[in-house]
Formats: structure tokens, sequence, C-alpha cells
């Protein structure tokens, strides 16, 4: 199942993408139950990706911002 939507982190407005299953899988971030996830700040001349990860990272969350981003979108899909 495919959720999108965004998150308040620090007053700034983070868009995310995910990619999730019912039950947690080997393919999922630490064996849970996200697939896909893309995490981007919307921009004036396009989306900057923080974060992303495709079974496995492609973007790692570089940054304490980054990280808290992720951090609450996987507290609410994995």
């Amino acid at each position: 199942m495919w959720s999108t939507g965004t998150i308040s982190i620090s007053g700034i407005k983070v868009s995310y993408e995910v990619k999730h299953f019912e039950n947690p899988s080997d393919w999922g971030i630490d064996c849970g139950r996200i697939s896909k996830m893309a995490i981007r700040i919307p921009g004036m001349y396009g989306d900057n990706l923080i974060a992303h990860y495709d079974r496995g990272w492609d973007v790692l969350p570089e940054t304490e911002f980054a990280q808290l981003a992720c951090d609450e979108v996987m507290h609410r899909f994995n």
C-alpha cells in the first residue's frame, strides 16, 4: 500500500511517500513494514530529497533534521 502526506518538523513542512506492507518484511527498513520511502522538503524550484529508501538506502538522512523526519515517518508506518 502507498501512503503520501506531509508532516511538520520544527515548523518546516516535509512531504513523504511510503510503500508499506501489512506485516514486517526482510525488505523493510530494519525488517519493518516500509519497503520504499522518499522524504522531501518542497521548494520553489523543486523538491529537495533528504532521504530515500528503496529496499536499501539510496539517500541516507545525513542531517539531524532529516533523521527527525525519517523517525517520524517510520514511527507512523514501520
